[in-house]
Parts: structure tokens; sequence; C-alpha cells
């Protein structure tokens, strides 16, 4: 896997390419649950009406963000806040979009105010974001994509199961696509004025909406359309090894040859009916387990073809709980530490982070910090009353 990543994933150039030249079987497997992400990304570098509505979106929760006054005032007149794109892969672009089209009312009645703010800058750019609220093209592509977005969390979060597989893949994928053919279905009933310039207008707006669609639905079918790897996990899922001992994975063991030929067919499917059978590997949870287990009784040959798919799976990312699903530490370390505290901070810090499990399963964790604060020597004032 490439992590999806846009400059990376070309099918004509890119590593994809190179790697496939050397290693016909290597297959490209995105991380799935960045990839809603890169699809949109990828539809506002072809279309330029798209391009600008997302920079003009991104500028609107940068606005209030910048300034406490500015936010009080948004949170007195709307109740709430924006929610600001995050520089990571997951899907925060659609909290925005949400948000800024529940709030749009309350957002130009906030502009309104601060235009008549002693500040200058504040003024001006309060007025400019009042303008990019009222402006039709602004409003068509906020209203589509709020919208689209709805979708596009429903099958973000589906994708985040942990114990997702092929089938329910390919279902939500096909739930997702149907959806956004029916919003590309609507984009000509939907813009349909009786005055002929206005017309013209909204026209090419639907033509460049049903563009957008498209390339969604393309750029999804591409990015998903490699799921062999997840049925071929199922072959060796040990909670499963009970029930197929009585009713083989046929299915799964055909798309795991498919997936990867140099696997014998045959000699795996005997290998697997054996390893089913035998209680001391159904005790194995994991995978690396259970190749361990296998190593250190010696038994490489005996399962030679079960070795070979044991390393192919452990090597592949299965799951959208694989890389970058959570907030890296160390960068929430260095956001946090803003390069100024000392090593001895930073690694107290970071084992704060690292050990936030136990930290939480200490019942009195936040007692025994005070008490060692108050009890500490070298402090100005006496914490500890008797």
């Amino acid at each position: 896997t490439y992590d999806g990543a846009a400059v990376l994933s070309g099918v004509n150039k890119g590593v994809q390419t190179k790697v496939r030249e050397v290693y016909t079987n290597a297959h490209f497997i995105h991380c799935y649950a960045h990839q809603l992400n890169l699809i949109l990304q990828q539809v506002t570098s072809q279309n330029t009406n798209v391009r600008i509505f997302f920079n003009s979106l991104s500028g609107i929760p940068a606005f209030f963000s910048k300034s406490p006054q500015r936010m009080t005032a948004l949170e007195n007149t709307a109740g709430s806040r924006i929610p600001r794109p995050s520089a990571t892969r997951w899907n925060f672009k659609s909290r925005t979009v949400n948000a800024v089209q529940e709030m749009k009312d309350a957002l130009i009645e906030c502009c309104t105010i601060l235009e008549a703010s002693n500040s200058r800058d504040t003024g001006s750019a309060a007025a400019g974001i009042k303008r990019i609220l009222s402006d039709p093209e602004f409003q068509f592509w906020l209203e589509f994509f709020s919208k689209v977005m709805h979708h596009v969390d429903i099958m973000f979060s589906q994708l985040q199961s942990r114990n997702i597989n092929a089938v329910e893949t390919n279902a939500s994928l096909t739930a997702f696509a149907s959806s956004v053919q029916k919003l590309r279905d609507e984009c000509d009933a939907s813009t349909m004025p009786s005055e002929p310039k206005r017309r013209k207008f909204n026209t090419n707006k639907a033509v460049a909406a049903k563009e957008v669609c498209d390339v969604i639905l393309l750029q999804c079918r591409m990015r998903f359309s490699f799921t062999n790897h997840l049925e071929a996990s199922q072959l060796l899922l040990a909670s499963n090894f009970s029930t197929y001992t009585e009713n083989f994975p046929s299915d799964a063991l055909e798309h795991a040859v498919a997936a990867y030929p140099m696997l014998k067919k045959d000699k795996l499917r005997t290998e697997l009916s054996v390893l089913y059978s035998r209680v001391d590997f159904c005790k194995s949870e994991k995978l690396i387990a259970l190749l361990e287990m296998i190593n250190d009784n010696h038994l490489q040959s005996t399962f030679s073809e079960t070795v070979k798919l044991l390393k192919i799976l452990i090597t592949t990312p299965m799951t959208t709980a694989e890389a970058d699903r959570c907030f890296s530490t160390l960068k929430r370390i260095n956001k946090f530490l803003c390069s100024t505290m000392v090593n001895e901070k930073l690694t107290a810090l970071a084992m704060i982070s690292i050990e936030n499990m136990m930290i939480t399963e200490m019942k009195d964790f936040n007692e025994k910090v005070i008490n060692h604060f108050a009890t500490s020597k070298n402090r100005h004032s006496d914490f500890v009353f008797k």
C-alpha cells in the first residue's frame, strides 16, 4: 500500500506502476479510511469552479478561528462554531460543508455585525465572507456538496469498521455509487428557471455538477476495485475455524488464489482443512501468533502454502484500522510542545501519551499527581494544610 496518495497511485505512472513492473502480484491497496477525501481532491483538481468553492469554503473557518472576538461573535449569533478542516487525510471537509450549510443565515448575520468592527482587517474580511455566502455560485455548490457529504460520511463510517470484509466493502461502494448516481440524475430537474440567461447559467452548473458526480463514481470504483485480499484474510480467521471444519470456505479460497496465483490451490486446501481441525491452532487469535506457532513447531514444510499466505496477509493492510487511522502520537506531542519544552518534559509528555490507557485505568491517578505536586520541594506556596 502507498496510503492512496494521489501522487503515488497513478495507473500509468507513479510508484504503483514501477512496483508492478518488477512484482506483478504486488497489488496496490488503498487505505480505505482516507480515499473519500482524496476523491474530493481529485474533483477539485479537474473543475475550476469546484476548486474555487473549496478555497472559499476553507477561508470561512480560518477567518473566525484567527480571533477570539470573531469566534465569540459567531457563538453569540449561531450558538456554535465551525469545524476547521484538519491537515489529516480524513474527511473533515464534510464537517465544514455541513456546518456552513446549516449556519449560512447565522454566518451572514454575524458577518454583518463584524462589518462595523473598529478593526479595518476584520471589517473588510467579514464583508468578503458575506459576499461569498451570498454568491449564487457558492450557494449552488454548497447545497450540492452538502447532499454528497451525507453519503460520504455514511460510507466513511462503514469503511472504518475493524471487521469489514470484501462483501461489506462492495455493498457500501454500491450503495454510495447508487446515491451519487441519483444526485446526478437530479441535476437537470433541479435547475430549470424560465429566464433564458438564467437558464443558460444554471444549465452550465448542472453540467459541471454531473461531471463532478462522474469523477466521484470513477475514482470510487478505481480506488476500491481490489478486495480479494479481504476475502483471503477470512481463510485464517481463527474464530471461524470451528465453522470451517463443517463448511469449507471455497469462495474465499478462490478469491485468494485469484489474487495471488503463486499459491497452489489443492495443496492449500488440504493444509487449511488440517489446520481447521486442530484445536491448538484455533487458539491463535492473530496471524503473527499463528505463524510463530508453525515456526516454533518446525511445520514450515508441512504447511508451506499456508505459511506463504500468512506472510502475504501479515504484510498487507487488511482494514481501515491500519495506517493513519488515528492521529499520530508524535504529531500530537509536537503540536502541544511548540518547541518550547526541554527534553525532560518532552519525555514525560510522550510517556503520558503512550501510556494513556494505563493512566485511564488508575482511579486515583489525578489525586496522586496533585499530592506529588503539593509535596514537592521548592514551591513558592504551601499547598499542604494541617
